[in-house]
């Protein structure tokens, strides 16, 4: 889901705007807390572990809580210089000019970006897991304004 980008009077979104699984970042960023207190807890109750286990529960607990952070992680964010595709662990920033094609065919896991140097970029900020039409609706969205900026989207 995107955070509900303003639409001007062309019928695009307002400038700058973020796209994100905003869904997706939901059920993760959730799942991430309860799991940490889960196991933090348990960790610190449990009478037969010594301080070094229980320390080692608690780091676990962070490690798998900066995982899931790590996977709530992606979005796009369109301005008028460009697009900054933020994945899991990489930080992209593209001209409009770079950015050919903005694809979501059936099946793909999320919105790949075919690039003027024919690469194609695959952006985890748009993904129909969870929140289908509003994917295809972010992703109709970005495909209108690298239109209108420079791109020769299809």
């Amino acid at each position: 889901m995107s955070t509900t980008p303003a639409a001007s009077a062309t019928g695009l979104p307002t400038l700058p705007v973020t796209f994100r699984p905003t869904r997706t970042r939901v059920v993760l960023l959730t799942t991430g807390a309860i799991m940490f207190a889960v196991i933090t807890f348990a960790g610190l109750t449990l009478n037969r572990l010594n301080p070094g286990e229980r320390i080692s529960f608690v780091f676990t607990a962070f490690l798998f809580l900066g995982v899931l952070f790590l996977l709530a992680r992606p979005k796009v964010v369109a301005d008028g210089g460009g697009v900054t595709v933020v994945n899991i662990t990489r930080v992209r920033r593209l001209e409009w000019a770079e950015i050919l094609r903005v694809n979501l065919r059936t099946g793909d896991p999320w919105v790949f970006l075919d690039l003027s140097d024919g690469t194609s970029l695959p952006v985890l900020g748009i993904q129909p897991g969870i929140a289908r039409e509003q994917a295809i609706s972010d992703a109709r969205a970005l495909r209108d304004l690298v239109e209108v900026h420079g791109g020769v989207a299809s």
